[in-house]
């Protein structure tokens, strides 16, 4: 698709805006040099930011000599956004101030057989409540909620086409949360949240090129391809998860057999788990979590099975980060989301050192392959950067005048 000019003023005043949020405070000299723009169309796009009041005048910086250079800063109390990760076995969403930090958390465990798109729903409804009521704010506050979801997604007319692990096929999930949400909604899905949240604040920071591994219930791979978020034609990149790494292996919910996902997925692990000592303590047959916290603490204690578990399971992850590194010779991989956070860097170390036996040694040399930084839900961060995004698309040039998003039936609460 071309980019008309309003797509490139609004792409750059958001990379105007990330840069103000990650260095606060800062001049508009040193945005022109991080962002590449020129002074004046920084000064312009910082004189929009001001008018929407998400960032502030704060003072002059020392000079030796010379017009002192003026200082902005994100206005943290200008706004907040609202980031929801809908998984396979629970809803997450948190609430932030405009520098996205956590103001507020909740979240809805979705039980086996509770997987309709009505009962998802209502969980996101009840947790976004919460975090309202939580955080004490006012409605007209909420400039919008980021809604990630498994599987394909298109983002235009706000449908998941495809969730394997739910057997969801073409939901009007938008439509459906426009019923009980009154903000404007951004749809996405995990890979891109997690990719966008690195980008921002985490370990693909300042990299041009990154692959960020999502490793949960399901799994994936976000893409920073040229220092941007590669989401392919149809916004369908990165479903590295349905690759196949075992022909004739076992059967996935997308009807393949021998995908990633299979092995290296929570219930993935837990089979391997089950091959390999079937009356284990660590398994717990029907709590992917409980199985995986166990499995940690196993490898802490230097239990045998759990550490023949953990080294498995990085042999098949580990053979396919090496395709990831050899097609995409990413400067870092990152391992993100629940299953990573909770193997911690036991399950990295033993992953890199099955990359190097796969991958070719020249993209290898330039790899680095390190655990996630971010100390929040990356997925909710990254969705509400989703709905950051969209409310910095929602206005015109410096007027600040709005216009309701395409896809936001109802406008907020005044």
């Amino acid at each position: 698709m071309k980019r008309t000019s309003r797509d490139i003023r609004t792409a750059n005043r958001y990379e105007v805006l990330r840069q103000i949020i990650a260095e606060s405070p800062t001049s508009r000299q040193e945005l022109a040099a991080a962002t590449g723009l020129s002074l004046a169309t920084v000064a312009t796009l910082v004189g929009e930011l001001l008018d929407l009041r998400m960032i502030t005048e704060v003072g002059f910086e020392d000079s030796a000599g010379g017009r002192p250079r003026g200082l902005v800063a994100v206005n943290a109390s200008g706004g907040a956004l609202i980031g929801v990760d809908i998984a396979e076995t629970y809803v997450h969403v948190e609430l932030f101030d405009l520098a996205l930090n956590v103001l507020a958390r909740a979240e809805e465990d979705v039980r086996p057989g509770e997987s309709r798109p009505e009962q998802v729903v209502g969980h996101v409804a009840a947790a976004l409540g919460s975090v309202v009521a939580q955080a004490g704010i006012e409605g007209a506050r909420v400039l919008g909620v980021g809604v990630s979801v498994p599987g394909q997604v298109d983002r235009a007319t706000g449908i998941s086409e495809y969730a394997p692990n739910w057997d969801w096929h073409d939901v009007p999930l938008l439509d459906l949360l426009t019923e009980h949400i009154a903000y404007p909604l951004y749809l996405d899905n995990p890979l891109r949240a997690c990719a966008v949240a690195e980008l921002w604040f985490g370990a693909a920071r300042g990299r041009g090129n990154a692959v960020v591994v999502n490793l949960g219930t399901g799994v994936g791979a976000g893409l920073v391809l040229g220092g941007a978020l590669h989401r392919g034609v149809s916004n369908s990149a990165g479903e590295w998860g349905h690759t196949t790494i075992v022909l004739d292996g076992r059967l996935c919910h997308c009807g393949n057999h021998g995908c990633v996902e299979t092995y290296v997925g929570a219930p993935g692990i837990m089979l391997n788990l089950r091959e390999l000592s079937p009356r284990s303590t660590l398994l717990h047959p029907e709590d992917q979590t409980a199985t995986i916290d166990a499995l940690s603490r196993g490898v802490l204690a230097q239990d045998p099975v759990a550490l023949k578990v953990v080294r498995d399971t990085a042999r098949y992850l580990g053979a396919g980060i090496a395709d990831l590194v050899n097609l995409f010779n990413p400067e870092v991989v990152v391992l993100s989301s629940w299953v990573a956070a909770t193997l911690g860097e036991p399950l990295v170390a033993e992953v890199r050192e099955a990359v190097a036996r796969h991958a070719l040694p020249r993209p290898m040399a330039a790899t680095e392959i390190v655990l996630s930084p971010i100390p929040t839900d990356p997925v909710c961060l990254g969705a509400a950067t989703f709905a950051l995004e969209g409310a910095l698309q929602s206005v015109g040039p410096r007027n600040g005048k709005r216009t309701t998003p395409a896809r936001s039936r109802t406008a907020p609460p005044s």
